[in-house]
């Protein structure tokens, strides 16, 4: 698999299929890497798509599940993770792309959509992140316990208390929804968007749901759509027909 090096930032990434791009993001939540697609998605996306799209996925920075690496951006937690997707894009020279996020991938989604209104096309939220008022803290405390020691452990340049700047910066100064935009932003946003919810704590239903009723070119899916199996390839063709639909008549 590839590295794109920007500065001192080193991406990990895979590319398979052909076609109009895909942007998959993996979940994870910061260790967002590649072992998640064949792993811990509910489906392996970039096998089931990739007959049809030029798919793209890669390890967030500082995965530590992961082989991408760059500095801590404690002052731009959220926009310097979009940098690296859009430079990623840039590098392989693709202006337009649909995406495909699982988890934390959501919000991520919704800041793409943010930051590059004109180049993605559309995008498909899976079980995304969001916050849950009832347990305000919980992705601060989980990273602080899950992602950061590991993270400090390999890199002698990342303190805990950097960790823990980071952390605040990414989960606590805009402690709601779904983190990156607002329910303005969402209710104003033209970009045509498919929710796939879930309900687990760090994926709460009713922000998933909220989103979807916000937004005004949203679809929502079957739910549950992981569970019971039987309901999966349903689901996986909710979300062909969606692309399918949203792709630029020119990708055939």
């Amino acid at each position: 698999m590839p590295f794109f090096e920007r500065g001192d930032i080193r991406l990990h990434y895979e590319e398979t299929g052909s076609g109009f791009p895909l942007l998959i993001i993996p979940g994870g939540g910061l260790n967002s890497a590649l072992s998640f697609l064949t792993g811990a998605a509910p489906f392996d996306p970039m096998a089931t798509f990739g007959n049809e799209y030029r798919c793209i996925a890669m390890d967030l920075r500082n995965a530590n599940t992961g082989q991408s690496s760059g500095p801590l951006d404690i002052e731009r937690p959220w926009d310097s993770h979009t940098d690296d997707q859009l430079a990623l894009m840039d590098h392989l020279g693709i202006d337009k792309f649909l995406v495909m996020g699982f988890c934390i991938g959501g919000p991520f989604s919704w800041n793409l959509i943010r930051r590059a209104p004109d180049r993605v096309v559309a995008a498909v939220l899976m079980q995304p992140s969001g916050h849950r008022v009832e347990m305000p803290d919980q992705f601060h405390a989980n990273n602080m316990a899950g992602w950061g020691p590991a993270l400090c452990a390999r890199r002698p340049d990342i303190t805990m208390a950097m960790v823990d700047a980071f952390l605040t910066r990414m989960y606590r100064a805009n402690a709601d929804f779904v983190f990156t935009v607002t329910r303005d932003f969402v209710r104003a946003c033209q970009t045509p968007v498919m929710i796939m919810p879930d309900d687990i704590p760090p994926h709460p239903y009713a922000v998933a749901m909220e989103s979807a009723l916000l937004a005004p070119n949203a679809e929502v899916s079957l739910y549950p759509w992981k569970e019971p199996k039987e309901r999966l390839p349903l689901a996986v063709r909710h979300v062909r027909t969606f692309l399918k639909a949203n792709r630029p008549a020119t990708a055939g």
